[in-house]
């Protein structure tokens, strides 16, 4: 038959695109152990994972794709290809907020790839430190959710940590009803962590107004709890449904469709510039009148773009803030610098958080 005939040819060059594949792969992979053996020559105690380098070479990869395959799509093969022949090099060890199961660990595999050793550890203050002292090559926390604003204890740990951040992650975060229940009519009571409980609050309301609610501290606890507890449900994610093995009574159930997360990762390393930079910094301003619009004004006199500002407390004293301000361009790029060197001169505290490429997909 013709068209058996048309499939044979097209199977047997698909094979044949697939050992090409394989042996280019492999090829990758023998120079990453080049690499890898010079930067020892040179350093023993070399990165061979530059933040940069990677998020570049990734853009490139979806502005010059073609299709029919979707430049998110390659360049997450593409990131898994990187991550495979950085473990060659050096198997990186990604300490994150767990439980497993967690969007953590997701927005941690997202940026990573899957071939990193995890650790998950039991609160953000545990990652800053597991990363300051050298257990972990970098750590990966939640900042912000575009529902319900900003993870303060996260930017709290940036007042004295020494870590610097060197990437971030934005994940379209779905919530999920999972239970081991069969449907929704035996659910007595939904466990969450309180961001996802918020998150999902008016399809809770219309659709299980008399379940209790319960707050844990992750969703990947709440999965746990309601694959032990009868007449139970969590708000969580994919991950956690695989993990637990739970049944998705309902998807998709946060009440914003674009519910975004975003993710910051630490590390003990300065991001150099990948033409496409943020800048976080930390910033008091001197107890005067009109000592934010001051403090602020370089930024706009040097045409730099702010694109955050946040607010916390110093602990220092009563009524006493510091802000938290992202900046676009890289620390080390010409406009910024004058930009930077004039907030130091006008506040009472600059601290720079790290520059870094900014977020890929």
């Amino acid at each position: 038959m013709p068209g058996e005939d048309r499939l044979q040819r097209i199977r047997a060059q698909i094979d044949e695109l697939d050992l090409q594949i394989q042996d280019l792969i492999n090829r990758r992979a023998s120079a990453a152990k080049q690499i890898a053996e010079i930067k020892l020559e040179e350093d023993k105690d070399a990165f061979f994972y530059r933040p940069e380098r990677e998020a570049a070479i990734l853009k490139t990869i979806q502005r010059r794709n073609k299709g029919p395959m979707g430049d998110e799509e390659m360049a997450r093969l593409f990131r898994e290809i990187m991550s495979a022949c950085l473990a060659l090099e050096q198997p990186l060890k990604i300490a994150y907020l767990g439980p497993e199961g967690t969007f953590t660990q997701s927005a941690a595999l997202k940026h990573f790839g899957h071939s990193i050793i995890t650790l998950p550890l039991g609160s953000i203050s545990d990652v800053f430190q597991e990363v300051e002292s050298g257990a972990a090559h970098y750590g990966v926390v939640p900042v912000e959710n575009s529902t319900e604003g900003v993870i303060n204890h996260t930017l709290d740990m940036f007042l004295r940590s020494p870590l610097f951040i060197c990437g971030e992650v934005g994940l379209r975060i779905h919530h999920h009803l999972l239970s081991m229940e069969a449907d929704t009519s035996t659910i007595k009571r939904v466990f969450s962590h309180q961001q996802s409980l918020a998150q999902c609050r008016s399809w809770l309301d219309r659709n299980l107004p008399d379940a209790e609610q319960i707050t844990v501290g992750s969703n990947a606890e709440a999965a746990k709890l309601a694959a032990k507890e009868p007449a139970s449900a969590a708000i969580a994610g994919e991950m956690a449904a695989e993990l637990y093995r739970l049944k998705g009574l309902a998807r998709n159930i946060e009440d914003e469709p674009d519910n975004t997360t975003r993710f910051l990762v630490i590390g003990r390393q300065k991001a150099l510039p990948s033409g496409d930079d943020k800048t976080s910094i930390l910033c008091a301003t001197r107890n005067v009148a009109g000592g934010l619009s001051a403090l602020l004004a370089p930024l706009a006199e040097h045409g730099i773009s702010m694109t955050r500002i946040e607010s916390r407390p110093s602990r220092q004293g009563n009524w006493d803030y510091v802000f938290f301000i992202d900046i676009e361009g890289h620390q080390s790029d010409p406009p910024v610098i004058p930009a930077l060197e004039a907030l130091q001169e006008r506040s009472r505290l600059l601290k720079i958080l790290g520059s870094y490429p900014k977020a890929v997909l």
